[in-house]
């Protein structure tokens, strides 16, 4: 264990299949309310997080960020993994092994950008893990796709040379953000992925045919937050998949003049500020409420 300059401390976690990835820890102010576990965006790392995560610490609750395999600060076979899979049961294992301990606090996974897609996956591959899942601009429907001919590429390289490494096409800083200075950041941090396998990325093609039968799995209330300038996902088709989610419970907020990514928001605590309520309602409470839009 380690402290970082975020306040967090720094921990890892071994999967099943013995790969070793780290995990950011920011322990609950006070008695803890319930667990927040975050999974992260094909490009970016728990690193990028620190504000809002001090912010849910200070909230009272228990949070935890997970790097995922090859990215981030796990340096083995960066921007690889061997399959969606795979990549769903690191984040099964991790929750089962957290909720053997203090099995009475509720846990919460939040998805963020492509990190989404694992929150969903998650539901249909090993459900009753969590009492509720969070989805932070999910990359459940995205805007912006490798063209026709490189996801022939990649498809071809992932049979051929699965481990040969293609560009992610999300490398521009202002697609994340509006900020002058949040854009230096994700031009200029070291630990952003830039590049991923053909075996990674022809993964997540499969991942989204797997969530068309996932959807109707979430049987947990879920979270959407939007917001209305991203220039990654489709907001219109990613409201109407989730709303098709099985939960009685699934709540969607818009953030008008926000872009993806709501961390680097001048108002961040806005979104904090909702998440923290919802949970406290919906999940901690059980106040039953109606599919709905806010």
């Amino acid at each position: 264990m380690a402290d970082e300059p975020d306040g967090s401390t720094l921990r890892t976690f071994k999967a099943s299949d013995g790969y070793v990835f780290y995990v950011r820890h920011w322990p609950a102010v006070g008695r803890p309310k319930a667990r927040l576990v975050f999974v992260h965006g094909i490009r970016s790392h728990a690193g990028w997080y620190g504000r809002s995560c001090r912010a849910f610490a200070a909230a009272g609750f228990d949070v935890w960020f997970l790097d995922r395999r090859g990215s981030g600060l796990n340096t083995a076979r960066r921007g690889d993994a061997p399959n969606f899979r795979r990549l769903i049961d690191d984040v099964a294992e991790f929750l089962k092994d957290l909720r053997s301990e203090k099995a009475w606090l509720p846990v919460v996974l939040g998805g963020i950008s492509w990190g989404g897609k694992l929150a969903v996956g998650l539901q249909y591959r090993r459900p009753g893990l969590v009492d509720g899942i969070v989805l932070l601009c999910p990359g459940l429907k995205p805007l912006i796709k490798p063209p026709l001919s490189l996801r022939v590429r990649i498809a071809i390289a992932s049979r051929l040379r699965p481990t040969r490494q293609f560009p992610i096409p999300l490398n521009e800083p202002d697609l994340f953000t509006s900020d002058p200075d949040w854009q230096r950041f994700v031009a200029e941090e070291r630990h952003g992925l830039r590049t991923a396998t053909a075996r990674f990325l022809y993964g997540s093609f499969a991942l989204d045919v797997y969530l068309k039968r996932a959807a109707k799995r979430v049987k947990v209330p879920s979270l959407l937050l939007l917001a209305g300038r991203d220039q990654v996902i489709d907001n219109a088709k990613t409201r109407r998949f989730a709303l098709r989610f099985a939960s009685r419970s699934n709540r969607v907020i818009d953030y008008a003049d926000a872009h993806h990514t709501l961390e680097f928001e001048r108002n961040e605590c806005e979104f904090v500020g909702d998440v923290v309520g919802w949970v406290e309602r919906i999940v901690i409470r059980g106040s039953d409420v109606p599919q709905t839009s806010a």
